[in-house]
């Protein structure tokens, strides 16, 4: 059967409030064919989300308007995979479906996201070093053991090269950050220079709207956009129910306020629709999202240490390498879907923030995929025995 999810808001919630709630759904689950599995609470926030198996949403709420009339907020089906990556499955569930965490506190079911995003500068030009430049492997091996180390759930991610993870606890989350950072900032002088940026968002499973995690994986991942070089940078919520405040005091570390979160979400919001259009200007820009071009221009350089047009040149210069790595169209046609006017002018943006040439990048790739694809034919035919 599907599986779903639901959300509740209730004012001064109590475990003890929805443990009587949840037996009485479980008393009348059968006669619907429905299956109550487990909650959290988190009695702070007043919310409540309870794991349903059933036929169908309108079944599912049926059982608790009935057992007890407590009607939910929201209601999605959860895709089984990305549910067990997003809430995990080693947590206790005591006899009355309360989700707990092995220590015995209370598991709430909010998550944080963690986004590293990570690239080599290199003026190389040999191809002993295209994996460095294209894949910093040692790099993003820091990250991946690091975010294991902090009990992180690797997700997987097909917008770019990003690598992300997932914890219960924001503080892990936090940590792990700071460690990552520290690692690659210790990297040997024979390696490329590495620009990390990290951001991190933490949600509750299920909004009102129904979404289950996935803008606040697109948030994490914005943040680590809007990060200036080798920083940290958190939504607001991160702070908040993070309950080791020591931590923050690191200066690698910044917290968005709710107004700079909605702020920069409305920006890239703008920027992104309109990121191919070559006519597009910052005072367009400023008009879309009501602020004045002094507002926006004051705004995006505090948040993001660049000024507003070379903050969008920076998101056009991401999407054309992940653009460039899927190899779907040529320098020129990446240059136009990005908004530049030129190819060259294209070429000379890429080259100052990547330190190679989108023709030398493009052939680097071309090359890095033809030794990938050699390797991985010769790892069947070892294992067929041909």
């Amino acid at each position: 059967m599907p599986l779903y999810m639901d959300f509740h808001q209730i004012e001064n919630v109590t475990v003890e409030d929805v443990k009587r709630a949840h037996i009485a759904d479980v008393a009348i689950q059968d006669k619907y064919g429905v299956r109550y599995l487990q909650f959290w609470v988190n009695q702070e926030a007043g919310t409540v989300f309870c794991l349903i198996e059933g036929p169908d949403p309108e079944t599912c709420e049926k059982v608790h308007q009935m057992a007890h009339g407590n009607i939910a907020c929201a209601l999605t089906e959860v895709e089984t995979g990305f549910y067990e990556m997003m809430m995990g499955t080693g947590h206790t569930v005591n006899d009355y479906g309360l989700v707990q965490k092995k220590n015995g506190s209370l598991d709430t079911g909010y998550r944080t996201i963690l986004v590293v995003s990570l690239y080599a500068i290199t003026k190389a030009t040999t191809s002993g070093d295209l994996s460095m430049l294209l894949t910093p492997n040692w790099a993003r091996k820091i990250v991946r053991e690091q975010m294991e180390r902090f009990w992180g759930r690797h997700l997987s991610w097909d917008a770019d090269d990003s690598l992300i993870a997932v914890f219960d606890d924001a503080a892990d989350a936090v940590c792990c950050a700071l460690r990552i950072k520290k690692m690659l900032e210790q990297f040997e002088p024979k390696q490329p220079e590495i620009i990390f940026k990290m951001g991190m968002s933490t949600s509750q499973p299920v909004t009102k709207e129904g979404d289950f995690f996935k803008n606040a994986i697109k948030l994490a991942h914005r943040l680590s956009l809007t990060v200036q070089d080798n920083q940290i940078l958190t939504c607001a919520l991160v702070r908040k129910i993070c309950k080791n405040e020591d931590i923050f005091s690191d200066d690698a570390i910044r917290s968005l306020s709710s107004k700079e979160q909605e702020f920069i979400s409305n920006f890239i919001d703008v920027a992104e629709l309109k990121i191919a259009d070559q006519q597009f200007d910052l005072n367009k820009l400023a008009a879309d999202i009501c602020v004045s071009r002094p507002q926006l221009y004051r705004k995006i350089v505090s948040l993001t240490g660049l000024s507003p047009h070379d903050f969008v040149r920076d998101m056009r210069m991401n999407k054309a390498k992940s653009m460039l790595k899927q190899q779907k169209l040529n320098i020129a046609e990446v240059a136009y879907e990005t908004g530049f006017s030129s190819p060259a002018y294209f070429s000379r943006c890429f080259a100052e923030k990547f330190g190679v040439t989108p023709s030398v990048f493009l052939k680097r790739s071309l090359l890095l995929l033809m030794c990938f694809t050699e390797q991985l034919l010769s790892d069947v035919v070892s294992y067929t025995g041909a």
